[in-house]
């Protein structure tokens, strides 16, 4: 898809664009509905529009979905998405004195000039890194995956085992379907091939699961059809962060909106400048900070967003009166926020590694949009970065009239009744589901991990991992197949390789840190 910079500028694509962001605000201000879920349902409908719009629709709606989650988080102290936690704390508390459109106007200007800092730092880093990226080789790719999926696990809130065993679910579920490399159906071994187990283990019969396309029965001929590529990455998003919070909410397990307490007061759009001019510092470092989180895989705008209120806190000079109501409290956490969002493009963009859930889906739906993700798309399509960019660069601007009108308007959404609300939601999902290839296998599919998100979230496992393993996946087995089959078998270029060591080296690095930090604040007490 070759896209030209004045096609952004025309009615049929401003109109979807604007559209596509107003459901970001209505879904990312309401409690439960994620951002994630935000893209992953509107990624079935930009289908049917022109490619310009519909690429201009999903990457508005992954901005503005993570600044709506904000509104709820400041007037009911119940974020509308995870990165929105933060703003729960010094912005609701500001709500609370009847300065919440205060708070809001933070958020809102904020967001949009974090994510305007994010986008510079993707054009200025992204062409630099891909020029880099020209020197791997499928060994150097290998491990760039594993050690994104690795991250993944070790960020994620939560242990690290949950972490890891989630990532592993993700890259069991990668294997259904056909050999990424041979084309052929993936059989699981027959009685014979195993019968050196012991007699207790489990044996597969004659009849069941002949291979992972689960071909359950000759009455399953659609299922194994259907399930021959692998099970759509759409209604595996829809049903763990969709139907998942529907389960969460008939189990009677959310919080009681509230419509008293808090109280926004009117928009104050000077104070907020002023505001954000007089703690300029913060608010960059709190940007950089955002941009260089999100881009690690795995790390997403919940924690950059955590991680910049707790550098704020470490650097200010009153660091216990944060979560008082203190500005900036406000200004960190959702400076980082969309900085995140975009810094999580420069992995996924460069090397084809999303660095969150989010992305993911966005980079899912670059390939259907035909945009060859990787280092040849910064030599070979110029126009299409710059179009992406352009993009990314005029949703930042197109996000303080829909974030106006968003925190206008949020009052009169969140007078629905919860039971509409989640009816909403159950439908939306369907409809997303079926749209990708009008399959019902797909909703069932979406109902399946319905079930299971709310079961992995409930152990408080986390799901990012899940997603990411089901994304690199493929990559992972490509690139170590293909990279066996060039060595002739011989596993030492993964190992010998230059750039290989400094990956393998970073990785290890990664995990032995926390117990080293650990280590130096013993010895330093000790030495007290």
């Amino acid at each position: 898809m070759d896209l030209e910079f004045g096609e952004l500028l025309q009615w049929n694509v401003l109109i979807p664009w604007m559209l596509g962001m107003v459901f970001g605000v209505f879904v990312g201000s309401t409690p439960g509905l994620t951002a994630t879920m935000a893209v992953a349902l509107i990624v079935p409908f930009s289908y049917h529009l022109d490619p310009t719009a519909g690429l201009a629709m999903i990457i508005g709606v992954s901005f503005t979905a993570i600044f709506a989650g904000d509104i709820p988080a400041t007037y009911l102290r119940i974020p509308g998405t995870p990165a929105s936690a933060a703003a729960t704390l010094d912005g609701h508390e500001l709500a609370k004195r009847g300065r919440g459109g205060l708070a809001l106007t933070l958020d809102l200007f904020c967001s949009a000039l974090g994510g305007l800092v994010g986008v510079l730092a993707l054009m200025t880093l992204a062409p630099q890194l891909a020029r880099f990226a020209l020197h791997f080789t499928d060994y150097e790719y290998f491990w760039l995956a594993i050690a994104g999926l690795s991250l993944s696990a070790l960020v994620s809130q939560g242990s690290l085992l949950k972490g890891a065993i989630s990532a592993m679910l993700g890259l069991l579920l990668s294997t259904i379907g056909f050999d990424i490399v041979t084309g052929a159906l993936r059989y699981l071994p027959t009685t014979e091939q195993i019968a050196w187990l012991p007699s207790f283990a489990w044996r597969p019969g004659v009849a069941w699961l002949p291979d992972f396309s689960f071909d359950l029965s000759r009455a399953a001929a659609t299922v194994r059809f259907d399930l021959m590529e692998g099970p759509q990455f759409i209604p595996v998003m829809i049903g763990l962060f969709g139907l998942a919070e529907v389960l969460r909410s008939l189990r009677g397990g959310e919080r009681e909106t509230s419509k008293g307490g808090a109280t926004g007061g009117a928009l104050q759009i000077w104070a907020a400048l002023k505001a954000i001019a007089g703690n300029l510092r913060l608010f960059v470092q709190s940007a950089v900070t955002g941009c260089f989180i999100g881009a690690l895989p795995g790390a997403g705008a919940d924690i950059a967003a955590w991680g910049a209120y707790g550098l704020a806190q470490k650097t200010s000079r009153q660091p216990e009166t944060f979560g008082t109501g203190r500005v900036e409290g406000v200004i960190a956490p959702t400076s980082a926020n969309n900085a995140a969002v975009a810094g999580a493009w420069i992995p996924a963009l460069v090397f084809g590694v999303p660095g969150d859930a989010v992305t993911a889906i966005v980079v899912n739906a670059f390939v259907t949009y035909d945009i060859k993700i990787g280092a040849r798309l910064f030599e070979e399509g110029n126009e299409q970065v710059k179009s992406i960019f352009a993009v990314a660069l005029l949703t930042q601007l197109f996000l303080l009239p829909a974030g106006l009108a968003g925190i206008k308007l949020f009052s009169l959404f969140m007078r629905m009744p919860r039971e509409i609300i989640m009816t909403s939601v159950v439908v939306f999902s369907v409809v997303g589901a079926f749209a990708i290839r009008n399959s019902m296998v797909d909703v069932w599919i979406m109902v399946i991990f319905g079930f299971v998100g709310y079961y992995l979230e409930s152990r408080k496992t986390p799901l990012a991992p899940l997603i990411l393993g089901l994304i690199l996946g493929p990559m992972i087995e490509q690139k170590w197949r293909v990279g066996l089959v060039k060595s002739g078998g011989d596993i030492s270029p993964f190992f010998t390789r230059g750039i290989c060591q400094v990956l393998l080296a970073a990785l290890i690095f990664a995990f032995l840190a926390p117990n080293l930090l650990r280590l130096l604040r013993r010895i330093q007490r000790r030495s007290v």
